[in-house]
């Protein structure tokens, strides 16, 4: 512990007397793995910059899409590795803790995929063996490489029941268990996950610990949780979010952060009318910070990312990985959502892959930690 802290009052020290910033990866090397969501631009190699940023910062990849159903098997039995494979060698290449996202889920799934050649619905012995044959394909495919697979993502709903997907219609609860299994027939070294988001609701919550502890009674090894990180200005709180690190980490697996992004965008909380003015006045209306923050905003949402890696730090015990939704605010899915045009500053780099002012702090959060961590002991 005193190497870690003279370590630690090296690296405050450089931050504070010369301005560098050194690597996330370096400063959370001891805590939890530090990884980003890379897209197609950056998996290619035609976003230099972006690259640029995840060989210095993040130890850990996933794929933003490329790796979902649709994209892999666009057509029964035609798969697609090609931007997936990039993906895969990149990582091998720099020495990064490889996520495959993900096998099972009830959206971007290929139109065939519950259908018969007459547009009607498989049956459920149908289901389950393209369920079979998928997921044993892509993870053997990438057997010994990708070290953990998104095995089911988002089966639960914000009450705490079951999602009645296509695969719970046709299948059944049964469905949950078959794609662990086939995943661990495939890779029986790889690590195996659930992921979803909103998880700091307690019905989704105590819904997710019902499903884990049902499967872990029926045999089945979960690896970890993924908790998706996509929050905003007021939701979750933390103290919900810290009930459900504690509850799922209390079901013997690891808990991961994922999908992190904080917005500060307002949510779109009634339809728009038919009058064309209402229309160009609601889209003002959520698109408030079409070329910067405001310096007032900007402190409050620095602020907010600080308590939760402050929460990340209280548990690295229990977290084994925390991964931002992207890289760059360039690239980042919540431009566009809810709605198209937006500008959204949700990462810890902006537009030019340049480092934002958080991530000193952040830096600073995590010396000052590891001081009272060792002041403790």
């Amino acid at each position: 512990m005193a190497k870690q802290l003279f370590i630690g009052i090296l690296i405050f020290f450089s931050i504070v007397c010369r301005g560098q910033h050194p690597a996330l990866k370096e400063i959370f090397k001891d805590k939890f793995l530090i990884g980003a969501a890379l897209n197609k631009n950056q998996i290619t190699g035609k976003d230099t910059a972006g690259v640029r940023v995840v060989k210095q910062h993040f130890n850990s990849i996933v794929a933003e899409n490329c790796m979902k159903m649709e994209g892999l098997q666009p057509l029964e039995g035609e798969f697609d590795f090609s931007v997936a494979d990039k993906l895969v060698e990149f990582g091998e290449k720099n020495n990064l803790f490889i996520i495959g996202h993900n096998l099972v889920w009830h959206s971007q799934c290929p139109g065939w995929f519950f259908k018969d050649r007459e547009g009607n619905e498989v049956s459920k012995e149908v289901l389950i063996e393209r369920m079979r044959k998928h997921i044993t394909t892509v993870v053997s495919h990438y057997k010994g490489r990708v070290k953990g697979w998104d095995v089911v993502n988002e089966a639960i709903l914000d009450d705490g029941s079951l999602r009645n997907s296509k695969f719970l219609q046709i299948v059944g609860e049964d469905y949950l268990r078959l794609a662990f299994e086939f995943a661990r027939s495939a890779d029986p070294d790889a690590e195996l996950y659930y992921n979803d988001y909103s998880m700091a609701i307690p019905e989704k919550r105590n819904g997710v610990v019902r499903m884990i502890k049902k499967l872990q009674e029926q045999g089945i090894k979960i690896d970890g949780i993924g908790m998706q990180g996509h929050i905003d200005m007021n939701e979750p709180s933390i103290e919900n979010f810290e009930k459900s690190i504690l509850a799922f980490s209390g079901l013997g697996v690891k808990v991961m952060i994922t999908e992190l992004d904080l917005s500060v965008l307002p949510s779109p909380w009634a339809n728009v009318g038919a009058n064309i003015s209402d229309a160009v006045s609601y889209q003002e209306k959520m698109n408030p910070y079409p070329d910067r923050l405001p310096e007032e905003t900007e402190v409050k949402w620095e602020k907010r990312y600080l308590d939760f890696f402050k929460l990340f730090l209280k548990h690295r015990d229990k977290i084994s990985r925390v991964t931002l939704w992207g890289v760059s605010d360039a690239g980042s899915w919540k431009n566009d959502f809810p709605i198209r045009g937006r500008t959204d500053y949700p990462l810890l780099f902006d537009r030019n892959c340049q480092a934002k002012p958080v991530i000193r702090k952040i830096i600073e959060l995590n010396f000052y930690e590891t001081v009272k961590i060792s002041n403790s002991k």
